[in-house]
């Protein structure tokens, strides 16, 4: 969603990570803290509980974002919205890494739930639902709100956290274009279920549930589209002399590359790495298959020291 990062707000740096508040979240925060009014005998507690829903998307995210590093990918940042969080996470493009990468999110929600159950009940015990009516109503929706989050982001439809875990599963034996052509497939009917149970019902958030619905058919065209193109690229012959000096994968042979100075795509490996429209001379070449940039030579260095893996690959801008 690259459009988000416009109007948004940084917020700071987190163990290297940048974090963004889009401007939006605060009419949100306005709307949803007024419907939560009758709750508590003060808005300043139904903020709290806003406020806590957003930290437990944040921890969320960086369970995703810490876990992408730790099998070798590279995070950019995280960004909150109405909608919840984005983190811009770019795991090596292995099925095993995807996949722990995808589930670190939820799990975070599964590492809270004792915790927050835990102050629950002893919140309960100590008669507080009775004494401080407001901290109790607090952490009961606190423990709810964990649960519902992760009941919805494990729903295996695509894109939410089991969708995609369902993709890297799917990776295992079908190959990464086709389990994402049949991931964005069930997510397509996945969202139009949810549109139908919506417009069946007459929910007070039932206008959000449609945004979600709205944004769950946009990412599932989006990702049905990349589909189709990994797999016309797994169609394409390889070109013999090259290989990823970081996961193997030789190349595809066809003007698969655009030079950054003219948007002219070439075929960056017939041309030594030079646009031959306008000359540009580039000192790196990305890898389609892991997105890791190596200069052109190491590709050949590669190619003649070890083993090569065949596999699909994606567009890239270089």
């Amino acid at each position: 969603m690259p459009g988000l990062r416009q109007g948004s707000i940084h917020l700071g740096c987190v163990a290297g990570i940048d974090l963004y508040l889009h401007w939006s979240w605060f009419v949100v925060a306005v709307i949803e803290i007024g419907n939560r009014e009758g709750r508590y005998t003060s808005l300043i507690w139904s903020a709290l509980e806003y406020l806590a829903l957003f930290a437990i998307v944040l921890l969320h995210e960086f369970g995703h974002a810490l876990a992408c590093r730790q099998v070798g990918g590279t995070v950019d940042r995280i960004m909150l919205w109405p909608l919840g969080g984005v983190a811009y996470v770019n795991p090596p493009q292995r099925p095993a890494a995807t996949l722990w990468s995808l589930a670190a999110g939820p799990l975070v929600n599964v590492a809270l739930l004792p915790i927050f159950g835990g102050a629950f009940l002893v919140a309960g015990s100590l008669g507080w639902a009775t004494s401080m009516p407001n901290v109790y109503t607090l952490l009961g929706w606190i423990l709810w709100i964990d649960i519902i989050l992760f009941g919805f982001n494990i729903l295996p439809i695509y894109p939410l956290d089991g969708g995609q875990i369902l993709r890297s599963l799917l990776w295992f034996f079908l190959g990464r274009a086709r389990s994402l052509y049949v991931a964005t497939i069930l997510g397509f009917v996945g969202a139009a279920c949810l549109i139908c149970l919506v417009l069946t019902t007459k929910s007070l958030h039932s206008t959000w549930s449609l945004l979600i619905a709205a944004y769950m058919l946009l990412s599932c065209w989006g990702g049905f589209k990349s589909a189709q193109a990994l797999i016309r690229l797994e169609k394409l012959p390889r070109r013999d002399g090259f290989a990823c000096p970081n996961c193997g994968a030789q190349p595809p042979v066809g003007a698969l590359w655009k030079c950054a100075e003219c948007q002219q795509t070439f075929d960056t490996f017939e041309s030594g790495a030079v646009c031959p429209r306008c000359g540009s001379q580039f000192p790196n070449t990305m890898c389609g298959e892991c997105q890791k940039m190596h200069p052109i030579s190491e590709w050949a260095t590669a190619a003649n020291s070890k083993p090569v893996a065949v596999s699909s690959a994606s567009l890239a801008n270089r």
